[in-house]
């Protein structure tokens, strides 16, 4: 087993400078090394001193593999819990294949970068396609913006942070980097010393921006089952590394003076019998847990996806993210009136595949929109008799591996026409239904932009229409989808014309028995 890290010479009382040099040393000197990477400090350098703050504004993202959210709930894990009574508790999904496995190597670099796999083109565990020169990771943003922020990361899975491996997925720009050689059976022996190395780095050193991973959990996943005693016994025992990270922030000297924001998250699930990579939600299932000033205690948000932890990291420390970013910041939601459906969502009616308990449909729009079945067939499925507003646990679990799943950009609640679901009744005539926006004030003369995200699947013999009318008048076709649209942002230019005082926006699904498409966050500006 090899440490690997990359350290820089200082100066008292500045930041370290000077080229970066490489150290490998065995395991038994990693052990005796234990808890400070200072060590190995080249002669004549001294390590930063905490007192030299770069910032008061600092971030440690704590990574899991393979913890599923309910299980910390029902282990032994004060420290997770206590995160989640102390904050924000968010639970999500992800996608699953062909965008990507629900595999680690996309999980952690869709966290490490902030962009969903169809950006950062890792689909699996080979990592063949990877594109970290466009989409870096975020502590390697924070280098390239502001050299004088000091970034950390330590792992003990090899691809997030060695250069032997088919990674790094935090690049050899970050500061400093302590990588362990982990396995099914070692990440036990090996976690602990990834937390007494990372504490003492947040504890005696300065960083400001920092990644730590502990894997057993996931080991545990493998070898037992996310249902199993020997999987809350693992999650109790990384619970006890977390708290020694936590504690090693709050003993920082400088700590009083500092506002630190502290992320939790998973990069996939685990069923029941233990295993991940495949499209069932348990495998798909991942959180984000954030304690830090301005964040309600107690809190719970169904809008905050995994994409969102490099965002959050990136502007806590004053570095702007930049528009390729999928992910947000906690504080910038959209303003999606889709999502003030959630408390009146329902269980499933003719659906089989849905669980009964899960609440995650009505035909109902949010104030101020309608649905038009005029044309709409009768019978079917009811939960898809015309435009439905949804969310993805509910709708992806209809019908697995048909591409639902990869509607990763919408949040929340979204609009969904689904022709192919709704087909699976007996029915009479075929899908045709629109939804219809509000009616939006707008001058005459001017040029307006409509965006909203979609995620179309296309098929010969239906067709997806957006059209819009001015002052009340005949809608007009300004887009036709006649290709897949996945997971995509669209933003259609409209020439207002002279004298409109208003527009009204329409989305006209047509089918039968052919694909899907959901529409989100639908804005004009």
């Amino acid at each position: 087993m090899l440490l690997e890290e990359y350290v820089s010479t200082a100066l008292p009382g500045r930041r370290p400078t000077g080229r970066r040099r490489t150290a490998a040393v065995s395991a038994t000197a990693a052990a005796l090394l234990g808890a400070t990477l200072a060590a190995t400090t080249p002669a004549g350098a001294a390590p930063a001193p905490a007192a030299a703050a770069a910032g008061t504004d600092k971030v440690l993202v704590i990574g899991l593999d393979g913890v599923v959210l309910d299980r910390i709930k029902a282990a032994n894990a004060p420290n997770l819990n206590g995160l989640m009574a102390q904050g924000l508790t968010a639970k999500s999904t992800l996608y699953a294949n062909p965008m990507a496995a629900t595999s680690s190597g996309p999980g952690w670099s869709t966290i490490a970068t902030g962009v969903w796999p169809d950006k950062h083109g890792v689909k699996d565990n080979s990592f063949t396609g990877k594109n970290y020169t466009a989409y870096p990771d975020f502590l390697t943003r924070i280098e390239n913006a502001s050299p004088a922020l000091n970034t950390y990361a330590a792992a003990d899975w090899e691809p997030i942070t060695s250069t032997d491996q088919n990674g790094p997925i935090f690049s050899a720009k970050v500061d400093k980097r302590l990588s362990l050689k982990g396995d099914r059976d070692g990440y036990r022996n090996e976690d602990p010393k990834v937390a007494a190395a990372a504490a003492a780095e947040l504890r005696d050193a300065n960083p400001d921006a920092s990644f730590v991973y502990l894997g057993e959990v996931d080991a545990a996943g493998h070898s037992s089952g996310a249902s199993s005693q020997a999987y809350l016994d693992a999650i109790a025992r990384v619970d006890a590394l977390v708290g020694q990270l936590l504690t090693a922030v709050q003993q920082r000297p400088t700590y009083a003076q500092e506002n630190w924001k502290i992320l939790v998250t998973t990069d996939h699930g685990h069923t029941a019998a233990g295993g991940h990579g495949g499209s069932t939600i348990a495998e798909r299932g991942t959180f984000v847990i954030a304690r830090g000033a301005g964040i309600p205690a107690g809190s719970v948000r169904d809008d905050v996806r995994l994409v969102d932890v490099a965002a959050i990291a990136l502007q806590h420390v004053g570095v702007a993210a930049p528009s390729t970013l999928d992910g947000v910041p906690l504080n910038a939601p959209d303003s999606d009136p889709f999502d003030t459906l959630r408390p009146s969502l329902q269980a499933r009616l003719d659906e089989t595949g849905i669980p009964a308990g899960t609440k995650g449909f009505t035909h109902t729009p949010p104030a101020g929109w309608s649905v038009d079945n005029s044309k709409m067939g009768t019978g079917g499925v009811r939960e898809w008799a015309g435009w439905a507003f949804a969310t993805d646990e509910f709708w992806s679990q209809a019908q697995r591996d048909q591409w639902r799943e990869l509607n990763v950009r919408s949040r929340d609640v979204f609009a969904v026409a689904d022709s192919d679901e709704w087909d699976d009744k007996t029915h009479t005539g075929t899908f045709d239904s629109t939804l219809i926006t509000p009616k939006w004030a707008v001058t005459g003369g001017t040029t307006k932009t409509l965006r909203y995200q979609t995620h179309y699947r296309h098929e010969a013999g239906q067709t997806a229409q957006v059209l819009v009318s001015y002052n009340g008048g005949a809608a007009t076709v300004v887009k036709n989808h006649t290709a897949d649209a996945l997971a995509k942002s669209e933003a259609l230019t409209l020439q207002v014309p002279v004298g409109a005082t208003d527009v009204q926006v329409r989305f006209r699904y047509t089918g039968t028995n052919n694909w899907f498409w959901t529409v989100d966050n639908v804005t004009l500006s």
